[in-house]
Protein backbone atom coordinates (compact mmCIF):
# COMPACT_ATOMS: atom_id res chain seq x y z
CA UNK A 1 0.00 0.00 0.00
CA UNK A 2 1.25 3.56 -0.93
CA UNK A 3 1.20 6.11 1.49
CA UNK A 4 0.52 9.73 0.88
CA UNK A 5 2.42 12.74 2.69
CA UNK A 6 -0.62 14.76 1.83
CA UNK A 7 -1.86 14.80 5.40
CA UNK A 8 -5.55 15.59 6.22
CA UNK A 9 -6.18 19.39 7.09
CA UNK A 10 -6.67 19.85 10.77
CA UNK A 11 -8.99 22.62 10.60
CA UNK A 12 -12.48 21.36 10.85
CA UNK A 13 -14.61 22.15 7.26
CA UNK A 14 -17.99 22.98 6.77
CA UNK A 15 -19.25 23.08 3.45
CA UNK A 16 -22.59 23.92 2.06
CA UNK A 17 -23.64 23.40 -1.98
CA UNK A 18 -26.48 26.03 -3.38
CA UNK A 19 -27.92 24.33 -6.10
CA UNK A 20 -29.33 27.33 -8.73
CA UNK A 21 -33.12 26.98 -9.34
CA UNK A 22 -34.01 30.25 -10.41
CA UNK A 23 -35.33 32.96 -8.18
CA UNK A 24 -35.03 32.43 -4.45
CA UNK A 25 -38.33 33.34 -2.51
CA UNK A 26 -38.67 33.96 1.58
CA UNK A 27 -38.73 30.51 2.22
CA UNK A 28 -35.49 29.61 1.03
CA UNK A 29 -34.17 32.83 3.11
CA UNK A 30 -35.46 32.00 6.07
CA UNK A 31 -35.07 28.27 6.09
CA UNK A 32 -31.94 27.80 4.42
CA UNK A 33 -29.65 31.11 3.23
CA UNK A 34 -30.00 32.96 6.25
CA UNK A 35 -28.68 30.51 8.52
CA UNK A 36 -26.56 29.27 6.27
CA UNK A 37 -24.76 32.68 6.59
CA UNK A 38 -25.69 33.14 10.08
CA UNK A 39 -23.37 29.92 10.66
CA UNK A 40 -20.64 30.90 8.50
CA UNK A 41 -20.27 33.90 11.02
CA UNK A 42 -19.95 32.60 13.86
CA UNK A 43 -16.47 30.36 13.33
CA UNK A 44 -13.44 30.48 15.08
CA UNK A 45 -9.58 30.77 13.57
CA UNK A 46 -9.98 26.96 13.77
CA UNK A 47 -12.83 26.53 11.35
CA UNK A 48 -12.99 27.24 7.68
CA UNK A 49 -16.47 27.19 5.45
CA UNK A 50 -17.08 26.22 1.77
CA UNK A 51 -19.75 27.47 -0.30
CA UNK A 52 -20.41 26.77 -3.67
CA UNK A 53 -22.79 27.21 -6.46
CA UNK A 54 -23.67 23.56 -7.39
CA UNK A 55 -23.89 24.67 -11.13
CA UNK A 56 -22.99 21.40 -13.04
CA UNK A 57 -25.81 19.74 -10.76
CA UNK A 58 -28.58 21.57 -11.98
CA UNK A 59 -28.03 20.39 -15.56
CA UNK A 60 -29.90 16.93 -15.16
CA UNK A 61 -32.53 19.63 -15.66
CA UNK A 62 -31.75 22.57 -17.53
CA UNK A 63 -31.20 22.57 -20.69
CA UNK A 64 -31.75 26.28 -22.24
CA UNK A 65 -27.52 27.89 -21.80
CA UNK A 66 -28.86 31.53 -21.10
CA UNK A 67 -31.41 30.02 -18.21
CA UNK A 68 -28.60 28.32 -16.89
CA UNK A 69 -25.73 31.16 -17.20
CA UNK A 70 -28.29 33.39 -15.50
CA UNK A 71 -29.93 31.06 -12.87
CA UNK A 72 -26.24 30.89 -11.61
CA UNK A 73 -25.38 34.95 -11.62
CA UNK A 74 -28.55 34.91 -9.56
CA UNK A 75 -27.94 32.89 -6.97
CA UNK A 76 -24.78 34.08 -6.38
CA UNK A 77 -25.89 37.73 -6.27
CA UNK A 78 -28.91 36.70 -3.98
CA UNK A 79 -26.32 35.39 -1.57
CA UNK A 80 -23.69 38.08 -1.51
CA UNK A 81 -26.08 40.58 -1.50
CA UNK A 82 -27.72 38.64 1.58
CA UNK A 83 -24.56 38.87 3.13
CA UNK A 84 -22.39 36.77 2.53
CA UNK A 85 -18.66 37.68 2.64
CA UNK A 86 -16.58 36.18 0.38
CA UNK A 87 -13.25 37.50 2.31
CA UNK A 88 -14.27 35.31 5.05
CA UNK A 89 -15.43 31.91 3.59
CA UNK A 90 -14.59 30.21 0.19
CA UNK A 91 -17.32 30.85 -2.25
CA UNK A 92 -16.82 29.75 -5.78
CA UNK A 93 -18.72 27.86 -8.92
CA UNK A 94 -18.82 24.03 -8.64
CA UNK A 95 -17.73 23.84 -12.36
CA UNK A 96 -14.55 25.87 -11.70
CA UNK A 97 -12.84 23.46 -9.62
CA UNK A 98 -11.82 20.28 -12.40
CA UNK A 99 -10.65 18.42 -9.78
CA UNK A 100 -14.44 17.80 -8.27
CA UNK A 101 -14.85 15.53 -11.78
CA UNK A 102 -11.43 13.33 -11.51
CA UNK A 103 -12.57 12.29 -7.90
CA UNK A 104 -16.45 12.00 -9.41
CA UNK A 105 -14.98 8.90 -11.31
CA UNK A 106 -12.89 7.68 -8.67
CA UNK A 107 -15.37 7.57 -6.51
CA UNK A 108 -17.66 6.52 -9.10
CA UNK A 109 -15.39 3.16 -9.62
CA UNK A 110 -15.67 2.42 -6.04
CA UNK A 111 -19.63 2.95 -5.55
CA UNK A 112 -21.95 -0.68 -5.75
CA UNK A 113 -24.91 0.42 -8.17
CA UNK A 114 -26.96 -0.75 -5.32
CA UNK A 115 -26.47 2.58 -3.63
CA UNK A 116 -27.47 4.80 -6.43
CA UNK A 117 -30.39 1.77 -6.47
CA UNK A 118 -31.38 3.22 -3.60
CA UNK A 119 -31.07 6.98 -3.71
CA UNK A 120 -34.07 9.04 -3.07
CA UNK A 121 -34.27 11.24 -6.13
CA UNK A 122 -33.87 7.89 -8.82
CA UNK A 123 -36.80 5.99 -6.57
CA UNK A 124 -38.89 9.01 -6.67
CA UNK A 125 -38.67 9.38 -10.05
CA UNK A 126 -39.04 5.19 -10.72
CA UNK A 127 -42.28 5.71 -8.50
CA UNK A 128 -43.93 8.43 -11.02
CA UNK A 129 -43.03 6.45 -13.96
CA UNK A 130 -44.27 2.97 -11.76
CA UNK A 131 -47.23 4.97 -11.04
CA UNK A 132 -47.85 6.22 -14.82
CA UNK A 133 -47.30 2.24 -15.69
CA UNK A 134 -44.20 3.46 -17.89
CA UNK A 135 -43.34 0.55 -19.18
CA UNK A 136 -39.80 1.88 -19.19
CA UNK A 137 -39.51 2.16 -15.25
CA UNK A 138 -36.52 4.63 -16.07
CA UNK A 139 -37.90 6.94 -18.36
CA UNK A 140 -37.06 10.72 -18.22
CA UNK A 141 -33.76 9.58 -15.85
CA UNK A 142 -30.85 10.99 -16.78
CA UNK A 143 -26.99 9.38 -15.87
CA UNK A 144 -26.94 12.76 -14.46
CA UNK A 145 -29.49 12.23 -11.94
CA UNK A 146 -28.95 8.75 -11.33
CA UNK A 147 -25.47 8.95 -10.11
CA UNK A 148 -26.41 12.83 -8.73
CA UNK A 149 -24.88 11.48 -5.20
CA UNK A 150 -21.42 10.56 -6.48
CA UNK A 151 -20.74 14.03 -7.80
CA UNK A 152 -22.29 15.21 -4.72
CA UNK A 153 -19.69 12.97 -2.66
CA UNK A 154 -16.70 14.74 -4.78
CA UNK A 155 -18.25 17.97 -3.74
CA UNK A 156 -17.89 16.82 -0.39
CA UNK A 157 -14.72 14.92 0.08
CA UNK A 158 -12.31 16.62 -1.96
CA UNK A 159 -12.27 19.55 0.57
CA UNK A 160 -11.72 17.12 3.32
CA UNK A 161 -15.38 18.42 4.68
CA UNK A 162 -16.22 17.03 8.59
CA UNK A 163 -19.68 18.73 8.60
CA UNK A 164 -22.35 19.06 5.82
CA UNK A 165 -25.35 21.06 6.98
CA UNK A 166 -28.22 19.64 5.26
CA UNK A 167 -31.88 19.76 5.52
CA UNK A 168 -33.66 16.66 6.54
CA UNK A 169 -33.69 15.69 2.72
CA UNK A 170 -30.53 15.66 2.41
CA UNK A 171 -29.68 13.30 5.04
CA UNK A 172 -29.13 10.31 2.74
CA UNK A 173 -26.37 12.23 0.24
CA UNK A 174 -24.12 12.99 3.64
CA UNK A 175 -24.55 9.29 4.20
CA UNK A 176 -23.69 8.15 1.14
CA UNK A 177 -20.84 10.66 1.02
CA UNK A 178 -19.76 8.60 4.22
CA UNK A 179 -20.47 4.98 3.24
CA UNK A 180 -17.64 5.74 -0.09
CA UNK A 181 -15.14 7.62 1.98
CA UNK A 182 -15.34 4.65 4.61
CA UNK A 183 -15.08 1.83 1.62
CA UNK A 184 -12.05 3.45 -0.05
CA UNK A 185 -10.60 4.29 3.43
CA UNK A 186 -11.14 -0.03 4.40
CA UNK A 187 -9.49 -0.40 0.80
CA UNK A 188 -6.60 1.88 0.76
CA UNK A 189 -5.93 3.45 4.27
CA UNK A 190 -7.55 5.40 6.93
CA UNK A 191 -6.00 8.49 6.07
CA UNK A 192 -7.06 8.70 2.48
CA UNK A 193 -10.45 10.57 2.70
CA UNK A 194 -12.29 12.46 5.84
CA UNK A 195 -15.31 10.49 6.64
CA UNK A 196 -18.19 13.66 7.19
CA UNK A 197 -20.61 13.70 9.18
CA UNK A 198 -24.63 15.57 8.35
CA UNK A 199 -25.55 18.83 10.93
CA UNK A 200 -29.09 19.29 11.15
CA UNK A 201 -29.11 23.05 12.87
CA UNK A 202 -33.12 23.10 13.37
CA UNK A 203 -33.14 26.79 12.78
CA UNK A 204 -34.38 26.70 9.64
CA UNK A 205 -37.57 28.28 9.34
CA UNK A 206 -40.90 27.05 8.58
CA UNK A 207 -42.18 29.76 6.35
CA UNK A 208 -45.93 29.62 5.21
CA UNK A 209 -47.37 30.55 1.15
CA UNK A 210 -49.95 32.92 0.26
CA UNK A 211 -51.97 30.28 0.76
CA UNK A 212 -51.10 28.83 4.10
CA UNK A 213 -49.51 25.59 3.11
CA UNK A 214 -45.80 25.74 3.09
CA UNK A 215 -44.02 27.79 0.76
CA UNK A 216 -42.76 26.07 -2.18
CA UNK A 217 -42.08 26.78 -6.33
CA UNK A 218 -44.36 23.70 -6.83
CA UNK A 219 -47.57 25.33 -4.79
CA UNK A 220 -46.70 28.66 -6.71
CA UNK A 221 -47.78 30.12 -3.18
CA UNK A 222 -43.61 31.81 -3.06
CA UNK A 223 -43.02 35.58 -2.34
CA UNK A 224 -39.59 36.07 -3.96
CA UNK A 225 -37.29 37.37 -1.72
CA UNK A 226 -35.96 40.23 -4.15
CA UNK A 227 -39.80 40.91 -5.07
CA UNK A 228 -40.60 44.63 -6.70
CA UNK A 229 -42.60 46.97 -4.59
CA UNK A 230 -45.60 47.32 -6.71
CA UNK A 231 -45.71 43.23 -7.34
CA UNK A 232 -45.19 42.38 -3.41
CA UNK A 233 -47.82 44.78 -2.28
CA UNK A 234 -50.14 43.14 -4.75
CA UNK A 235 -48.98 39.81 -3.60
CA UNK A 236 -49.97 41.02 0.20
CA UNK A 237 -53.20 42.29 -1.10
CA UNK A 238 -54.17 38.92 -2.35
CA UNK A 239 -54.08 36.77 1.03
CA UNK A 240 -57.11 35.94 1.81
CA UNK A 241 -58.85 37.07 5.29
CA UNK A 242 -62.01 36.35 6.71
CA UNK A 243 -65.10 39.01 7.11
CA UNK A 244 -64.73 40.17 10.52
CA UNK A 245 -65.37 43.67 11.25
CA UNK A 246 -62.87 45.94 11.89
CA UNK A 247 -64.55 46.28 15.54
CA UNK A 248 -64.10 42.45 16.27
CA UNK A 249 -60.68 41.46 18.32
CA UNK A 250 -58.98 38.88 16.10
CA UNK A 251 -56.53 36.18 17.27
CA UNK A 252 -53.23 37.23 16.05
CA UNK A 253 -51.82 33.07 16.63
CA UNK A 254 -54.75 32.30 13.74
CA UNK A 255 -53.29 35.09 11.19
CA UNK A 256 -51.35 34.29 7.79
CA UNK A 257 -50.56 37.96 7.87
CA UNK A 258 -49.06 37.64 11.00
CA UNK A 259 -47.23 34.73 10.31
CA UNK A 260 -45.34 36.69 7.52
CA UNK A 261 -45.04 39.69 9.88
CA UNK A 262 -42.98 37.72 12.65
CA UNK A 263 -40.70 37.14 9.88
CA UNK A 264 -39.63 40.34 9.07
CA UNK A 265 -40.55 42.40 12.57
CA UNK A 266 -38.90 43.32 15.92
CA UNK A 267 -40.37 41.46 19.17
CA UNK A 268 -41.91 44.72 20.53
CA UNK A 269 -43.19 45.59 16.91
CA UNK A 270 -45.14 42.04 16.75
CA UNK A 271 -46.09 42.73 20.39
CA UNK A 272 -47.43 46.22 19.30
CA UNK A 273 -49.58 44.47 16.38
CA UNK A 274 -50.86 41.44 18.40
CA UNK A 275 -52.12 44.04 20.68
CA UNK A 276 -53.90 45.80 17.60
CA UNK A 277 -55.21 42.98 17.14
CA UNK A 278 -56.82 41.96 20.26
CA UNK A 279 -58.29 45.36 20.25
CA UNK A 280 -59.85 45.57 16.88
CA UNK A 281 -58.26 46.15 13.81
CA UNK A 282 -59.00 45.93 9.95
CA UNK A 283 -57.30 43.23 7.80
CA UNK A 284 -56.88 46.08 5.32
CA UNK A 285 -54.12 48.23 7.71
CA UNK A 286 -52.93 44.58 8.92
CA UNK A 287 -51.84 44.22 4.49
CA UNK A 288 -50.54 47.40 4.83
CA UNK A 289 -48.45 47.18 8.04
CA UNK A 290 -47.05 43.99 7.11
CA UNK A 291 -46.15 45.44 3.18
CA UNK A 292 -44.29 48.43 5.25
CA UNK A 293 -41.98 45.92 7.25
CA UNK A 294 -41.41 43.43 4.60
CA UNK A 295 -40.32 46.24 1.89
CA UNK A 296 -38.31 47.64 4.32
CA UNK A 297 -36.14 44.54 5.76
CA UNK A 298 -35.24 43.31 2.52
CA UNK A 299 -35.49 47.04 0.77
CA UNK A 300 -31.66 47.58 0.57
CA UNK A 301 -30.48 44.01 0.08
CA UNK A 302 -32.68 43.93 -2.82
CA UNK A 303 -30.73 47.15 -4.73
CA UNK A 304 -27.49 45.47 -3.65
CA UNK A 305 -28.87 42.42 -5.75
CA UNK A 306 -30.00 44.46 -8.64
CA UNK A 307 -26.50 46.23 -8.39
CA UNK A 308 -24.56 42.96 -8.75
CA UNK A 309 -26.91 41.85 -11.57
CA UNK A 310 -25.89 44.61 -13.39
CA UNK A 311 -22.03 44.23 -12.74
CA UNK A 312 -21.76 40.33 -13.62
CA UNK A 313 -17.58 40.94 -14.17
CA UNK A 314 -17.62 41.64 -10.27
CA UNK A 315 -19.84 38.11 -9.86
CA UNK A 316 -17.10 36.60 -11.88
CA UNK A 317 -14.13 38.37 -10.34
CA UNK A 318 -15.76 37.22 -6.68
CA UNK A 319 -16.21 33.41 -7.84
CA UNK A 320 -13.27 33.06 -9.64
CA UNK A 321 -10.96 34.47 -6.27
CA UNK A 322 -12.98 31.87 -4.48
CA UNK A 323 -11.92 28.84 -6.71
CA UNK A 324 -8.79 29.76 -6.68
CA UNK A 325 -8.70 29.53 -2.58
CA UNK A 326 -10.89 26.36 -3.13
CA UNK A 327 -8.42 24.87 -5.87
CA UNK A 328 -5.37 25.08 -2.77
CA UNK A 329 -7.35 22.55 -0.79
CA UNK A 330 -8.38 20.68 -3.39
CA UNK A 331 -5.95 19.37 -5.39
CA UNK A 332 -3.85 18.22 -2.50
CA UNK A 333 -6.74 16.19 -1.18
CA UNK A 334 -7.00 14.60 -5.26
CA UNK A 335 -3.28 14.50 -5.49
CA UNK A 336 -3.41 11.99 -2.11
CA UNK A 337 -6.37 9.84 -3.27
CA UNK A 338 -5.10 9.90 -6.53
CA UNK A 339 -1.59 8.44 -4.86
CA UNK A 340 -3.62 5.92 -2.48
CA UNK A 341 -5.95 4.05 -5.37
CA UNK A 342 -3.36 4.46 -8.48
CA UNK A 343 0.08 5.26 -7.38
CA UNK A 344 0.91 7.68 -8.44
CA UNK A 345 -0.19 11.65 -7.72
Amino acid sequence: MIKSNLAMSKLKTYLTGIKPTGDSHLGNYFGAIKPAIDFSKSGSSQERFLYFIADYHALTGVRDPKIFSEWVYSIAATWLSLGLDPQHVYFYRQSQIPEVFELNWLLACMTPKGDMNRAHAYKSMVTINEEKQNPDIDAGINMGLYTYPILMAADILLFDTNVVPVGKDQVQHVEITRSIAQRINEYFGSDTLVEPKEYLSGSGSYVPGLDGRKMSKSYQNGVMIFEEENKLRKLINRIKTDSLDQSIPKDPDQSLLMDFYKLVASPTEIADLSKRYNQGIGWGEVKAILFEAMNDHFKEARMRYQDLMKNKDYIDQVLNEGAEKAREIAIPVLQRVRLAMTGRN
